[in-house]
């Protein structure tokens, strides 16, 4: 085999061939990337929260009104950081009993205006306790729309940028995390100490998800909801706005062909019958009972632990506490630039990876990628804290140590931020998603919580520097675990991965397209997808509507 040979068959040149197959119009298409912009902004409240939350603290109004002694204390910040995770994951687990109730569009607005209503209760709060309930109220929001973001950019987005798009939750993330520590910062130089400052932080992101809201009443929602709902001409309707192609062209018809046929099978297959997803018994059985979503189960929630094992999370929840372990902290102003910095890097290691590494390199792959860089950088953070308390440690490597804790962002962007809330979104079949999502989010706000909260103590009962090797040793277990468990689904339709999850577990080292048909190195339909001499024929009209 040649070497042209062997580069025609690697996974960019896969992902490239596809993406020139699909017509121009439906990549650039201003409904798609509009709707999937606003749904990918359901990330902003998160990180905006995770940004703001421990570096408020530092700013003197905060402390005077709320009596707090110091921002840059972990056990002072800590009940104030965590608590909102509890919230979290009530939101998440109660979205459940909403998502499928009233459509993609409408639960985006109810959680915006949950959280909205605990930025504001946060904002006029006369103490500690108003403070705490505040951010419970806000997690209510956060959680549920970390549930109905990723799963929306799934229903609405092409197979073939599926992951790209879905990626921009995690650029959303890291914007909302750059632009509210910034907005700490410019505080801090240009309010004079007061609640206002605070007051400040907390209303700006407001503005932007309110008008986003306003935007969604000119937004597509998503088509397989619609024909989960029995509304197909809407459905229709729906992606011929979110393609930009005609009602008859055969693409959009192979689609509409293909979602409604899985919806159909599935209700056929399934023993709880027509209608049963919004049947909590019935889904809480085929979840837990059907090996297949086992399999997702296991997979969604462990691909959630990891990256608070790993200490992603920690570490941007406690960027100044661990400066101040490591001996790299100075002033509060250059504390709150540098963690100004640290969220700056991670917004553009979002883009970069969006662009060139889910799709175009593969979820495995940039897993092996990202995890291994966490990896190598804990190592050095645990052995330069180590030595630095034993013999002390030079000026070089203490600045190597920082670039370290940059290198862990680049890292932990390109694996774990990011693969969690792609694979959460994509795994499930169309039936069980939103309760599948619903109970891999509410466990990923209860583990956060959990290593949120419990990160002082075991930065205290290590000396420090055995948090890292900890955080390390969760890489080499992640690592084995992508190696063995996790299948590659790059390029595959939402359709197309339940195939995948019926197999064997141990089966993830074959991708889709080095399977022994070359159809989907093709561009054609493989026997992974639809048979289509068996599949009733779905005619539609140019008016958008199915005969």
């Amino acid at each position: 085999m040649g070497v042209k040979e062997i580069l025609s068959r690697s996974t960019v040149a896969t992902y490239g061939r596809k993406i020139k197959s699909l017509p121009r119009e439906v990549i650039l298409n201003p409904s798609l990337l509009v709707s999937s912009l606003m749904y990918a902004a359901t990330a902003v409240p998160l990180t905006w929260d995770q940004g703001s939350a421990s570096t408020v603290a530092s700013l003197a109004g905060f402390q005077d009104h709320f009596g707090v002694s110091s921002g840059s204390d972990a056990g002072a910040v800590r009940n104030i950081v965590s608590l909102v995770y509890l919230g979290d994951a009530a939101g998440a687990a109660l979205s459940f009993f909403i998502n499928d109730r009233i459509g993609r569009l409408w639960s985006f607005r109810l959680y915006s205006a949950v959280w909205i209503i605990g930025q504001l209760v946060s904002m006029f709060s006369p103490g500690l306790a108003g403070l705490y309930a505040a951010r419970i109220i806000s997690g209510l929001g956060i959680g549920a729309l970390g549930v109905t973001g990723p799963i929306s950019i799934v229903e609405i987005a092409p197979t073939e940028i599926r992951g790209l798009l879905t990626a921009w939750y995690s650029v959303s993330m890291t914007v909302g995390l750059m632009v509210s520590t910034f907005c700490v910062y410019g505080v801090e130089l240009h309010i004079e100490s007061s609640r206002l400052q605070y007051q400040v932080v907390w209303l700006a992101p407001c503005v932007f998800m309110f008008l986003w809201v306003v935007a969604s009443f000119f937004l597509c929602e998503s088509p397989r909801w619609l024909i989960m709902s029995d509304q197909h001409e809407k459905a229709v309707e729906s992606l011929v706005r979110l393609r930009c192609l005609q009602a008859d062209h055969p693409l959009l018809h192979e689609e509409i062909q293909s979602i409604t046929e899985s919806i159909r099978s599935e209700n056929e297959t399934s023993e709880f019958g027509q209608g049963s997803s919004f049947k909590i018994v019935g889904c809480i059985k085929e979840t837990f009972t059907v090996p297949s979503n086992l399999r997702r189960v296991q997979q969604a929630l462990i691909l959630y632990a990891f990256p608070q094992l790993s200490g992603g999370n920690s570490i941007t929840n406690y960027f100044i506490p661990i400066l101040q372990v490591l001996g790299l902290a100075g002033s509060s102003t250059r504390n709150l630039f540098l963690n100004g910095m640290y969220a700056m890097s991670k917004f553009f290691f979002a883009i970069f990876t969006s662009f060139f590494f889910i799709d175009a390199l593969g979820r495995r792959n940039s897993l092996f990628l990202g995890i291994s860089i966490q990896m190598i950088s804990d190592l050095y953070l645990g052995i330069y804290l180590k030595f630095q308390q034993e013999n002390g440690a030079s000026h070089a490597a203490g600045e190597a140590a920082l670039a370290s804790i940059f290198l862990h962002a680049f890292g932990y962007t390109i694996g774990l931020l990011t693969l969690p809330y792609v694979f959460g979104g994509e795994l499930w079949p169309n039936r069980i998603r939103s309760f599948g999502a619903a109970l891999s989010s509410t466990f990923h706000w209860l583990f956060h919580y959990a290593m949120t909260f419990g990160l002082p103590s075991l930065l205290s009962r290590t000396d420090n520097w055995g948090a890292f090797i900890f955080f390390a040793a969760w890489c080499v277990v992640a690592l084995l675990y992508v190696y063995l468990l996790v299948p590659e689904i790059a390029g595959c339709s939402v359709e197309e991965i339940e195939r995948i999850f019926s197999g064997p577990w141990i089966s993830a080292s074959k991708m889709p397209w080095k399977r022994d048909s070359p159809s989907l190195l093709e561009g054609q339909d493989s026997d992974d997808g639809l048979d289509q001499k068996n599949t009733e024929t779905i005619p539609v009209t140019k008016q958008g509507g199915i005969i």
